[in-house]
């Protein structure tokens, strides 16, 4: 189940990243942050109102503030990486913050086995290395130092998430509550932005273009909801070492994605690194 649960969050983070960098190239990337978030809100909302999962709230609850407030900032750096530079470099070099949960499943006590050591070593080896060249114009160094800020922020988010709940209902309101606290902070910082002069909508198009993307926002919104839900499953219900690895896999997806879709060069060494990551995922799984 873990396996299952951390593959789907992948998937889904993957299809995720590669929508929201393409909205961020037509609208400001907090813009897209805090509409596809709102989405999220209002559909969350209504589901733990069907669910009752508000006879859920607890202490636990302040580990999904706390993945709220730093959601927003990972994901502003991610999208504007993905703005900046090829979806191919920047999207292997984001899942760096399987660090984060990695670590902390180690501190905790978890103890892969040797099977499952490798299949860490081999899939991690294949997620960064599609990553940059460190020559080249300061645009590709900015979108470096955006995707690590992003990187420890996503791995920050997946070791909250997954504490933040027990139940299936909890963790419906466990996201809303995510959720809210992702609007409630890329809101103000957005209401800042706009009172230093930055533009809230598109220059070109201004309110139609956001109009016009409300179903790929609802899609990044809803999908990025989801890895969320199945992360936690995986986290809860298996060691946070193989979730974590497993569910950083996402930048595969993303880099087919631009691959089949963008027509981004996928270079030899990306090749290669999403062979070990493939191959890492059998070690893990088998393990």
């Amino acid at each position: 189940m873990t396996a299952l649960f951390a593959l789907a969050t992948s998937f889904l983070w993957g299809l995720a990243d590669f929508g929201g960098g393409l909205l961020t190239r037509r609208a400001p990337a907090l813009t897209v942050v805090v509409a596809s978030q709102s989405i999220a809100v209002v559909v969350l909302g209504a589901v733990v109102v069907a669910t009752g999962g508000w006879h859920e709230a607890g202490p636990q609850l302040w580990y999904a503030v706390a993945a709220g407030a730093v959601g927003p900032v990972a994901m502003l750096s991610f999208y504007k990486a993905l703005a900046l530079g090829p979806m191919g470099v920047v999207s292997p070099l984001g899942s760096l913050g399987v660090a984060v949960p990695v670590g902390v499943g180690l501190m905790i006590g978890e103890r892969p086995g040797l099977l499952q050591f490798a299949g860490i070593a081999v899939a991690v080896s294949g997620i960064v290395l599609g990553g940059p060249e460190l020559r080249g114009a300061p645009v590709q160094r900015q979108a470096i130092g955006l995707t690590l800020v992003a990187a420890f922020g996503f791995g920050a988010v997946m070791t909250l998430i997954a504490e933040a709940s027990t139940t299936i209902t909890g963790l419906f309101l466990a996201l809303f509550v995510q959720r809210v606290t992702n609007v409630a902070v890329g809101g103000a910082a957005l209401y800042v932005s706009v009172k230093r002069g930055a533009r809230a909508l598109p220059q070109d198009g201004g309110m139609r273009v956001i109009w016009s993307s409300l179903p790929a926002l609802a899609f990044v919104g809803l999908a990025d909801v989801a890895a969320n839900g199945t992360y936690s499953i995986a986290a809860q219900n298996g060691p946070v070492t193989v979730a974590a690895v497993l569910a950083n896999l996402y930048p595969v997806m993303t880099v087919l994605a631009a691959l089949v879709l963008l027509k981004e060069r996928l270079r030899l060494v990306q090749a290669t690194g999403a062979g070990l990551a493939l191959v890492g995922t059998v070690l893990l799984a088998g393990g």
